[in-house]
C-alpha cells in the first residue's frame, strides 16, 4: 500500500535514496560521531516535513531512504543535512577539523525508488553494516 502525503496543493509519494560521502572518503563517522549524526538528520527532516524512512551510517559514507515533498526537492533536503551536520559535528568533534578541511564532499548520489519496494530497499540500506 502507498503511503500518501500532500501539502497545500500537491498530493505525492516521492521516496529517495540517497548516498554521501566524508572529503576523501575518510573513515571518521564512528561512534560517537555516528550517533549525534543520525541526530541531527533525524531533526532537519522532522524540521523540513521529510519522511524519514531508514539511515545507516557507515565510517566513510552515509545512506539515507527518505520521503521528500517535490516542491521543496532533494537537494534542497540534502544540502539542508549536509549543512547543519558539517557544522555542529565539527564544532562538537574538533578532530574532524584538523583531519578534514570540510566535513562532506560537494557531491552526493540520489535515485528514486518508485520501481522498488520500499522494504527491499530499506533491507538492503539495514543490511550495509553486515557487508
Amino acid at each position: 500500500m502507498v503511503d500518501y502525503r500532500s501539502n497545500n496543493n500537491v498530493v505525492y509519494s516521492c521516496k529517495y535514496h540517497a548516498i554521501w560521502c566524508p572529503k576523501y572518503r575518510r573513515p571518521v563517522l564512528v561512534d560517537p560521531i555516528d550517533g549525534r549524526l543520525k541526530e541531527i538528520v533525524a531533526g532537519v527532516c522532522k524540521e523540513t516535513g521529510a519522511e524519514l524512512v531508514e539511515m545507516e551510517v557507515m565510517p566513510d559514507h552515509v545512506h539515507l531512504l527518505v520521503g521528500c515533498d517535490p516542491q521543496f526537492g532533494i537537494h534542497r533536503l540534502v544540502k539542508a543535512i549536509k549543512g547543519r551536520s558539517s557544522c555542529l559535528l565539527r564544532d562538537e568533534f574538533p578532530q574532524l577539523k584538523s583531519r578534514l578541511p570540510s566535513l562532506w564532499t560537494n557531491s552526493y548520489f540520489v535515485c528514486t525508488v518508485g520501481g522498488a519496494p520500499l522494504d527491499v530497499i530499506k533491507r538492503y540500506i539495514e543490511n550495509q553494516k553486515s557487508v
